[in-house]
């Protein structure tokens, strides 16, 4: 059905969708597409009653900040997946690479809050630079586990190298939900470019001892696992406002006339845990509706890696379906009760600057690379 229409439009008007539409994956465009509508229509369901509950007069101070990002962020997606490939790799890892500096500068020189240095502040807006990293390490790291022996350049050892100092840097923030999922995202990417288990098994292990070590020196990330592990070892005052707004929504949903609900109550409603009032507003339909989106997304990732023989575009196409599906697994995950609290937006749908223009730009990387191009 999808094709059916493409080709009407292609019958109507070759060089317009020739231009615009030849070789994409219909299915990722699509998906994306509904992902940012269904997070500008939550946004006018939870923008309000965080700005009511903070002191903002303005009830919808975070939903026009939303469309400002989302209209930035359409943009920059479709002058991303317009690039050739290679133009798109250096962007890619010239994007990785600033972000590195900035992290970099945010540690020497940033501002500490709560107890972490993540943020670089301009003009009124928060630029968090660990989100614009992920997907250009995902593409110099896709870059370096593409080189050949006969090239002379020992590319594994770079990956290793560059997913090292990524590691240090997260967690001297730090930052331990971005730092185990882009261990994660590494993890696919090495077991793609035809690494063995027992590496991947030695590097998980490693991973398991940082994150002991983490817990034995972070205070934060001891009280939110052992809240996690024993709910009456502290407060768990979010997640389970996040049950409770879950639970009531229903399969359906509330009346979009009925008072604020559940929701009102749920600090980060419209970042962290946007999903329980998705739930809340719009019933487990919704919830399923966005979980759906998300295995499409994954399962064309899938579909594209395996149909490609080239070793850059298949580590770079299953790294950043990984980052998009898996963060969106550890989104849900937390808001249902299934993870301990880690501080991370739901793809495309959570309120955050540079939470949606990165991930506007990963989805761009990633259309870029499943496009199929005539030869």
């Amino acid at each position: 059905m999808v094709e059916a229409v493409f080709a009407r439009l292609d019958a109507r008007s070759p060089s317009w969708s020739a231009r615009v539409f030849s070789g994409f994956d219909h299915y990722l465009v699509y998906a994306f597409g509904i992902l940012a509508v269904l997070g500008l229509v939550i946004s006018f369901a939870a923008g309000p009653v965080v700005a009511g509950r903070i002191g903002i007069a303005d009830p919808f101070y975070f939903t026009e900040r939303h469309v400002l990002f989302l209209v930035l962020t359409v943009i920059g997606t479709v002058i991303t997946a317009m690039l050739p490939v290679n133009s798109a790799r250096r962007l890619g890892i010239l994007v990785g690479l600033g972000a590195l500096v900035l992290i970099v500068g945010i540690l020497l020189f940033g501002i500490e809050i709560k107890g972490a240095k993540r943020w670089l502040h301009v003009a009124g807006f928060g630029l968090q630079p660990s989100e614009f990293f992920k997907p250009g390490f995902i593409m110099a790291a896709a870059w370096f586990l593409s080189a050949k022996p006969e090239d002379g350049f020992p590319g594994s050892l770079a990956s290793l190298g560059l997913y090292g100092v990524a590691s240090v840097l997260l967690l001297l923030q730090p930052d331990y939900g971005q730092w185990i999922l882009l261990t994660g995202v590494w993890a696919v990417m090495f077991f793609v470019a035809g690494w063995s288990w027992a590496w991947i098994g030695g590097l998980g292990s490693a991973a398991a001892a940082a994150m002991a070590v983490g817990y034995a020196t972070q205070d934060h990330v001891r009280s939110r696992i052992d809240r996690f592990l024993a709910p009456g070892s502290g407060e768990t005052y979010q997640t389970d406002k996040a049950a409770e707004a879950i639970s009531s929504g229903g399969i359906f949903g509330h009346d979009l006339h009925e008072a604020a609900g559940v929701k009102a109550s749920i600090p980060d409603a419209h970042s962290d845990f946007v999903y329980a009032v998705a739930v809340e507003e719009f019933g487990v339909i919704m919830g399923l509706v966005i979980i759906g989106l998300f295995v499409v997304i994954g399962w064309r990732g899938l579909v594209a890696a395996l149909d490609t023989d080239d070793v850059f575009k298949r580590c770079a196409i299953s790294g950043l379906t990984t980052a998009i599906c898996l963060q969106a697994a550890i989104n849900i995950g937390v808001n249902v009760g299934m993870l301990p609290a880690k501080g991370m937006t739901l793809p495309l749908i959570s309120y955050g600057g540079s939470s949606i223009l990165a991930m506007g730009f990963t989805a761009g990387l990633l259309l870029v690379l499943t496009r199929r191009r005539k030869a």
